[in-house]
């Protein structure tokens, strides 16, 4: 395995390792993608073509073309550009005449997260932008980087967890990585697209705080790393479509985040042309109703490419409302350089082999040991197991645009059977004297997440009997969990032997999952989110109309006549931990929470001040320690928390995390300086970050519920 060292270093946060006997050293700033062109230039080449296009022409370009793409005029050498899904690697569309033969599988962006490795984290993007290339892709239509606000949400493994701060380093990573490549990344869905459920007819009420701490800050980070293109929502955030919104789009989007690039809606996401227009937007996709026609059945055409004309001549909007949402697409293309190069390079066709690898070695770090009863795992003996449950045989993995089929896909049976050899057996249907003459038994398990529709946080009933059967008969059962989201595990947890976390694994995570188990890997993913006991003790609890459940499939997403549903953000900031430690519930697993196969030890913690001056920075220091006999990663995460504040304010938020690579008995230390916006919070009177003096804890530990070290200091 190679060993990989991270260290998150970001424009606000500096982190650096040293060997406790050596000198400190100290990684590279995190530095932001510079496109080919600048705005400036690309602007006034944008504007000279815009000059020469007829209003038919750039109607044309104000909508999408032919599903997925930007239209192409010739007698302006401006090439038709393909828009493709997802984040965890290239949909290939195979009803498309020049699709690609072949994309890797990686894992699902929330196991991405789950590594706590934001170095991975580019590699990962610029693998996902290397086979753009090769496919003739200009834009990536990913990252999806919606909060985990509920577990439910059927397209939580698509994006990046519940916590703003680390979502937003892994974002501004994954920005890099696939803009490095010379493809377009796309943030996605700008912005409260919290649930799949009749996604659009929803109605997010959520305020501007909210919006700032909790929402926009992964938003934040991947326009300041320098994305080209954000997609906005399907849902209505405080009574408008956000596609169409002039709030979302020109207020917060544009003004207060800053982003200057081409922003497109969703495909069949805008209803009023004439708000589309003037909202911000710049591309309106798939701009033709075809495909759609449940959608419009009772409202026609009314896209913008079918209304402009008509809107002009009615004096409803002007042609400079159209030429600013073109100039914008057209503006975008040429900085990215998308104009003067070939899209296609097949030269990147070479470097698949290399993807694999990476894909891999995310599913390595990915994977969590939740529970290791007794040091069950790793299975070194002569023990005999036996291998069973839903996702022996078939890939379990998420399902809607972010869907990737893969290639040279690496089934859980074939991987064991490769690590174990004879002293596996895998029996589909085994009997109760099968299960209980094992030695071991590893159960797989799991869901089959989407986008278009929500799922219970309940296993199926069938499923969850075998898991209760299982774990009764035999004491010893893994249980591993596939799955895009939480799920209830409370009436097994305290039965099962142990129990590993492992996601959606991409084509060849399965071999990782072996290794782990096998003790070829010592397993040192973290959870990106919280596992609560149960639903109800959830902050989104309670989200579905009274009356209705989760019934869902696409006609029914595409069903504009049900009633638009206020889902009211009630909780505020207190989203993830933060509404767990607040309301004093104990979640099943905390945020952060992942076990290994060794020991670590924190110590020495040292704070450079004890008082501090608003404006300066805070050095912290402490040392981590592996005690045990294997070597490992542990990420070490660092929260701050506001003593008292003319706000509630969590008890506490992660501001720092490390992932640091020890072998038996090797002691590192860590040096972490925190700005003055690591301890302030959003003014909803003032529309600005606000820093008020007093105490703060700093806060270290293994997870949010493990503290391991703490210090007070004083902002004055």
């Amino acid at each position: 395995m190679k060993k990989l060292l991270t260290i998150l270093t970001v424009l606000s946060m500096t982190i650096s390792i040293n060997n406790c006997d050596s000198e400190n050293f100290e990684k590279e700033k995190f530095e932001p993608f510079k496109p080919v062109i600048s705005y400036e230039e690309a602007g006034k080449r944008a504007d000279s073509i815009v000059a020469k296009m007829s209003i038919e022409e750039k109607i044309e370009m104000a909508g999408g073309h032919n599903s997925f793409y930007i239209k192409g005029f010739e007698q302006y050498d401006i090439p038709q550009l393909y828009l493709s899904d997802a984040t965890q690697g290239v949909h290939i569309r195979k009803d498309l005449s020049d699709a690609m033969e072949k994309s890797v599988a990686f894992p699902c962006p929330l196991a991405l997260t789950a590594t706590w490795n934001t170095e991975l984290a580019h590699s990962y993007a610029k693998s996902v932008g290397e086979e753009c290339r090769a496919g003739d892709i200009a834009v990536l239509l990913g990252p999806g980087m919606n909060i985990y606000r509920i577990s439910q949400n059927g397209r939580n493994f698509e994006y990046f967890g519940e916590d703003p701060f680390l979502a937003a380093r892994m974002i501004e990573n994954y920005v890099t990585g696939v803009q490095s490549a010379g493809t377009i990344a796309t943030l996605k869905h700008f912005v409260a697209n919290n649930n799949e459920y009749h996604r659009r007819t929803t109605n997010a009420i959520v305020d501007e705080r909210t919006l700032h701490e909790i929402y926009l800050p992964a938003f934040k980070a991947g326009i300041d790393a320098g994305a080209m293109a954000v997609m906005t929502a399907y849902n209505q955030v405080n009574n408008e479509w956000a596609g169409q919104s002039r709030y979302v789009i020109d207020s917060l989007l544009r003004e207060q985040l800053g982003f200057k690039w081409l922003v497109m809606s969703d495909w069949w996401s805008t209803w009023d042309p004439e708000k589309t227009i003037k909202s911000g937007l710049n591309l309106e996709m798939p701009g033709d109703p075809i495909m759609a026609r449940k959608v419009f059945q009772d409202r026609g055409n009314i896209l913008v490419k079918a209304n402009a004309k008509r809107l002009i001549d009615e004096c409803r909007v002007t042609e400079e409302d159209i030429d600013r949402m073109v100039k914008g697409t057209i503006r975008t293309c040429i900085a990215m350089g998308l104009y003067d190069r070939p899209v296609k390079d097949e030269k990147y066709l070479m470097n698949f082999e290399q993807h694999e690898q990476v894909a891999l070695e995310t599913a390595r770090e990915a994977i969590v040991l939740l529970k290791n009863e007794n040091s069950i795992l790793p299975v070194k003996d002569e023990r005999k197991i036996l291998l069973t449950g839903y996702f022996v045989e078939k890939l379990a993995h998420g399902g809607g645009s972010a869907y990737v089929e893969g290639y040279n896909v690496i089934s859980m049976l074939e991987a064991f059977k490769n690590e174990f050899g004879d002293k596996l057996d895998y029996v589909k249907n085994p009997s109760d004297e099968q299960i209980q003459s094992a030695d071991i038994v590893l159960l797989s398990i799991g869901t089959m997440d989407t986008e278009g529709a929500d799922r219970p946080f309940e296993l199926e009933e069938e499923m969850e009997n075998r898991v209760l059967e299982t774990v009764a008969l035999n004491p010893n059962t893994v249980v591993i969990v596939n799955s895009g989201s939480g799920i209830k595990m409370t009436e097994w947890n305290d039965k099962a032997a142990a129990i590993l976390y492992s996601w959606y694994l991409g084509q060849n995570g399965n071999i990782a999952l072996a290794e782990i188990i096998s003790g070829k890997i010592n397993p040192s993913g973290k959870l990106p989110m919280t596992l609560e006991k149960k639903f109800e003790d959830s902050p989104g609890y309670g989200y579905l109309p009274e009356g209705y459940d989760l019934r869902s499939d696409w006609d029914i997403d595409m069903e504009m006549d049900f009633p638009i549903t206020d889902i009211k953000y009630d909780e505020g900031v207190f989203v993830g931990y933060r509404w767990y430690e607040a309301k004093k519930i104990e979640p099943l697993y905390p945020f952060g929470y992942g076990l290994s196969y060794t020991v670590f030890e924190y110590a020495d913690l040292e704070v450079s001040h004890d008082e501090i001056e608003k404006g300066e920075s805070l050095e912290v220091e402490f040392k981590l320690t592996n005690v045990g006999n294997v070597a490992g990663y542990e990420t070490a995460q660092l929260y701050v928390g506001d003593i008292e504040a003319a706000v509630v304010r969590p008890v506490k938020e992660l501001k720092g995390f490390i992932k640091i690579f020890l072998n038996p008995g090797e002691s590192k230390g860590v040096r972490i300086s925190l700005e003055e916006k690591d301890f302030s919070f959003w003014d909803a009177e003032t529309k600005a970050w606000k820093t008020e003096p007093g105490e703060f804890d700093i806060l270290i530990g293994s997870s949010s519920a493990n503290i391991k070290l703490s210090s007070r200091v004083t902002l004055r």
